[in-house]
C-alpha cells in the first residue's frame, strides 16, 4: 500500500466546511509514514489513526458549477472599458500617426535627394546581380572547393554544368530581355509626359531602394522608442529576492515561494504582474521597500508602483511597472477642462493614477486635507478641486487664500466669498467665515430635522433637497489655502481650530464641505481635531514621518505609505487616502491660469442661467455677503444686564428676531453647541411657574460678558467688529 496523502487542504478548497479531525493522530505514537496494516488495531477505522486528508471530491461535470467563485479575467482590456480610456487610446493613435505623417512630409526633399544619390549604386547592383546570374556566380564556391580537393572528376562535372547554364541564360537574355527592354523604352517614349515622369520616378525609387547601404534605411523613425525591457517572471522574482526579506529568502532556499496567479500582461502604458508572495510576507512589506524594488527591476522609482489586490489575500501583490516615469509623462487633460458640469453628490474628476486611469473623489459628506512641502503642487491641486465645485451651479463657494497671491483668483467670477492676503485682517475675515459656517451648521441641522422623513430618510442632505434653494441646504464648500497661517495665529488660532473641528464633525451630513491645504503639516500648525477627523487626505512630497502621518493618518509611514519617497520633480503626485480601501498614488490634474479662467467663465455662465450667481461674484459688498457678527455679542444685545440668567429657549427666540437669516430655527441644543468653542457651558436654571419649580438649560450673562471682554482684549482695536 502507498502511504496516505497527509497534506491538509485550505478550508477554501472545500464547500462543505469540513475540518479534519487530527486528534487521533495527535494521540497516536505510530509512525505516520509507515504502510497501513489491516491487522494492526492502530490502522483500523474504529479507534486507531485516520487519514489527515479526506478523499478528493469528484470532478464537476461539464455543465456543473465550478467549485469556488474563481476569478474571471476581463473580456476587454482596461483602456477599452471606459470612455476616458477609449478617448486616451484614440488620442494617442491619432497623435502618433499624425506626427509620423507630418515628420515624413517635411523630409520629402531629403528623401528624394537621398534616393537620387543611391541610384548609381542601385544600377551597379542590378547589373552585377544580373551578370552574376548569367555567369553562374552562385556555383563558383563549389567549383573552387573541388579545385582545392584536386577532384578533377567533380570539377569537370561542375564545369560542364556551368557552361550549360551560361549558354542557356545568355540565350534567354538575348531572345527575351533585350526585345522586352526595347519594347519598354518604345512604350515609355510614346506615353504622355506626366506618365513618363511617373515611370521615371518609379525607376528612381526602385534603384534607390536597391542601392541603399546596409543599416541605413531611407526613412528615419518619427518616434524613437524608449528602451523599455519587457517585464518577465524571472525579473520580478529577482527583484523581490533582492529586498532582503527573511521569509522570501527562506522560500528561495527551499526552492520556490513566489508564484504568479495570472500571466504578466500589458496594462495601459506599462506591465502588470500579479504575484503571490511567500507565506508570512504581506504587501506592506513590499511597499516600504519600493526604492529597493525599483533598483531590483532596474527601473526609475517613478515607474514602479506596487499595491495590494483589494479582492484577494494580504499576500497578493499587484505590481505595475510603467514605461515612463510618472513625473516626466505628459499630464492628462482634466475631463472638465473644456466642457461639462459637476454634481457634487457624484464623484468629481481629480487626477489620474500611474496607469493613466481617471481618479475621482466624492466631496459630499467628506472633508479634505491637502499637505505638502512648498512647490510640490498643492495650490494647483486646490485649484482643480475649487473649479470642480464651481462647475456645480448649486454649490456656494467660499475661497480664502492666506498666501496672498493670485493663484486662486479664478474663483473671483463664481465665489460667494473671496479673500486673499497675509495680514491679520484677512485672517480675521477667515475666522469670521468659520463662525458663520459654524452657525450655518446649527441652522441647517434644525432645518433638516424639521423636514418630512420621506425627503431625508437617512437624516442627510440629498440632491433633491439641495436643489430647493429656499431650504438653504445646497452644497457649501469653504476652501482655505495655507491654513497654517490661520491655525497658528497667536490670537485667532485656537478659536479657528475649535470651529473647524466642529464643522468637520457636524457638517458632513448637512452639505457643508471644508477643504484645507497647508505647507506646514505639524502639530503647531494643524490642530489634532482637524487632522484626526478629515475623511479624505492627499499628501504630496513631505520631508519626515511626522508630517507624513499628520496628513495621511497615524501609522501610515510605518505601513509603507511614505510621501517622503517622492522627489522634487514629482509635482502634483501624492498619496490619496479615503477614496478607496487602501491608499494609492495619484497625479492631480493641472490647469494653468488661462485654462482655469476659461473654466471659471463657463461656471459663471451656468450659475447665471440657474439664478445662483450671488455674493462676491455678483458684485455685492462684504456687508451684503458676509455680515460679521459675534454670537456672544448678539446674546448681550438681546439679554439686558437686568437678566442675570436666562433660559436657552428665550435666548434663541430673541436671537432669531435679531438676525433671522442666521438664527432662524435654532434651539437650545444648537445654542449650547455654538457656545462650546468659547468655553461656555449652559447651566441649569430654575423658575417658579404656577407654584412649582421648572428647571431648564440656560446661560449666565456674566460668563457671556466675560468672553466678549477677553475676545476684545486679544484682538485689539484692529480686530474688533
Amino acid at each position: 500500500m502507498t502511504p496516505p496523502d497527509r497534506s491538509v487542504p485550505e478550508p477554501s478548497d472545500r464547500d462543505d466546511g469540513w475540518i479534519p479531525d487530527v486528534s487521533a493522530l495527535r494521540d497516536s505514537p505510530a509512525d505516520p509514514t509507515r504502510p497501513a496494516d489491516p491487522a494492526d488495531p492502530a490502522d483500523s477505522d474504529g479507534d486507531g489513526g485516520v487519514p489527515v486528508d479526506p478523499p478528493l471530491p469528484p470532478r464537476p461535470g461539464l455543465f456543473a458549477p465550478v467549485a469556488g467563485p474563481g476569478q474571471r479575467r476581463p473580456v476587454l482590456p482596461g483602456w477599452a472599458r471606459s470612455a476616458a480610456g477609449l478617448r486616451a487610446a484614440a488620442g494617442w493613435v491619432a497623435g502618433y500617426y499624425s506626427h509620423a505623417v507630418l515628420f515624413h512630409t517635411v523630409r520629402i526633399p531629403v528623401y528624394l535627394a537621398r534616393l537620387l544619390g543611391r541610384v548609381p549604386r542601385g544600377m551597379i547592383r542590378v547589373v552585377g546581380r544580373t551578370s552574376g546570374w548569367i555567369f553562374d556566380a552562385e556555383g563558383r564556391a563549389v567549383r573552387a572547393a573541388a579545385v582545392r580537393r584536386e577532384d578533377s572528376e567533380q570539377y569537370l562535372k561542375l564545369s560542364r554544368q556551368r557552361d550549360h547554364r551560361v549558354r542557356l541564360r545568355l540565350l534567354i537574355v538575348f531572345l527575351g530581355a533585350v526585345p522586352l527592354g526595347i519594347a519598354v523604352l518604345a512604350l515609355v517614349a510614346a506615353l504622355p509626359g506626366g506618365v513618363r515622369w511617373f515611370a521615371f520616378a518609379v525607376a528612381v525609387v526602385g534603384l534607390g531602394i536597391v542601392g541603399a547601404p546596409a543599416g541605413q534605411p531611407l526613412l528615419g523613425p518619427a518616434v524613437v522608442p524608449a528602451p523599455v525591457t519587457r517585464l518577465t517572471g524571472d525579473i520580478v522574482i529577482r527583484a523581490l529576492e533582492s529586498l532582503g526579506i527573511a521569509e522570501i529568502n527562506k522560500a528561495k532556499n527551499r526552492g520556490g515561494g513566489i508564484t504568479f496567479p495570472a500571466p504578466i500582461t500589458r496594462d495601459g502604458p506599462g506591465w502588470r504582474a500579479d504575484v503571490d508572495l511567500p507565506y508570512g510576507v504581506t504587501v506592506s512589506d513590499i511597499l516600504e521597500r519600493r526604492e529597493r524594488l525599483a533598483s531590483g527591476l532596474r527601473r526609475p522609482v517613478g515607474c514602479v508602483w506596487p499595491e495590494p489586490a483589494h479582492d484577494a489575500h494580504a499576500g497578493r501583490l499587484v505590481l505595475w511597472v510603467g514605461d515612463q516615469d510618472m513625473a516626466t509623462a505628459p499630464a492628462a487633460l482634466w475631463p472638465l477642462a473644456r466642457r461639462g458640469q459637476v454634481d457634487l453628490f457624484a464623484p468629481v474628476p481629480f487626477g489620474i493614477d500611474p496607469r493613466g486611469r481617471t481618479v475621482s473623489v466624492t466631496l459630499i459628506e467628506n472633508n479634505l486635507l491637502i499637505g505638502s512641502l512648498p512647490g510640490a503642487g498643492k495650490t494647483a491641486t486646490v485649484r482643480v478641486l475649487m473649479l470642480g465645485c464651481a462647475l456645480d451651479p448649486t454649490c456656494e463657494l467660499w475661497v480664502f487664500n492666506l498666501k496672498g497671491t493670485a493663484d486662486l483668483d479664478a474663483a473671483l467670477p463664481v465665489a460667494h466669498r473671496y479673500a486673499t492676503g497675509l495680514d491679520d485682517a484677512t485672517v480675521a475675515t477667515v475666522l469670521g467665515a468659520l463662525r458663520d459656517l459654524r452657525a450655518t451648521v446649527g441652522r441647517r441641522a434644525s432645518a433638516l430635522k424639521n423636514l418630512p422623513k420621506d425627503l431625508c430618510p437617512d437624516g442627510k442632505t440629498t440632491r433633491r433637497i439641495a436643489g430647493v434653494r429656499t431650504l438653504g441646504l445646497h452644497p457649501l464648500v469653504m476652501i482655505v489655502d495655507e491654513c497654517q497661517n490661520l491655525f497658528a495665529h497667536p490670537v485667532y488660532g485656537a478659536e479657528a481650530g475649535e470651529l473647524a473641528t466642529d464643522v468637520i464633525k457636524l457638517g458632513r451630513a448637512l452639505g457643508i464641505i471644508l477643504i484645507l491645504a497647508t505647507q506646514r503639516p505639524d502639530a503647531g500648525s494643524l490642530p489634532t481635531g482637524v487632522s484626526a477627523n478629515v475623511s479624505i487626505r492627499f499628501c504630496l512630497r513631505v520631508m519626515g514621518q511626522v508630517e507624513n502621518d499628520m496628513i495621511l493618518g497615524t501609522s501610515m509611514y510605518r505601513n509603507g505609505i511614505r510621501a517622503t519617497t517622492l522627489h522634487p520633480r514629482d509635482r502634483g503626485i501624492g498619496y490619496l487616502v479615503g477614496t478607496a480601501d487602501t491608499p494609492f498614488i495619484v497625479r492631480s490634474a493641472y490647469l494653468d491660469a488661462p485654462a482655469a479662467e476659461r473654466v471659471a467663465d463657463r461656471a459663471r455662465a451656468a450659475r447665471a442661467a440657474a439664478g445662483t450667481l450671488a455674493g462676491h461674484a455678483a458684485g455685492e459688498t462684504d456687508a451684503d455677503v458676509a455680515p460679521t457678527f459675534s454670537l456672544c455679542a448678539d446674546i448681550l444685545a438681546v439679554v439686558p444686564p437686568s437678566e442675570v440668567k436666562v433660559w436657552s429657549e428665550t435666548v434663541v427666540e430673541r436671537l432669531a428676531e435679531l438676525r433671522p437669516t442666521v438664527y432662524a430655527g435654532w434651539g437650545a441644543e444648537q445654542l449650547a453647541a455654538a457656545l462650546k468653542p468659547f468655553g461656555i457651558d449652559t447651566i441649569q436654571i430654575g423658575r417658579r411657574i404656577d407654584g412649582r419649580i421648572v428647571n431648564r438649560r440656560g446661560i449666565d450673562r456674566a460668563r457671556i460678558a466675560e468672553a466678549v471682554t477677553q475676545s476684545n482684549i486679544r484682538r485689539g482695536p484692529e480686530g474688533a467688529h
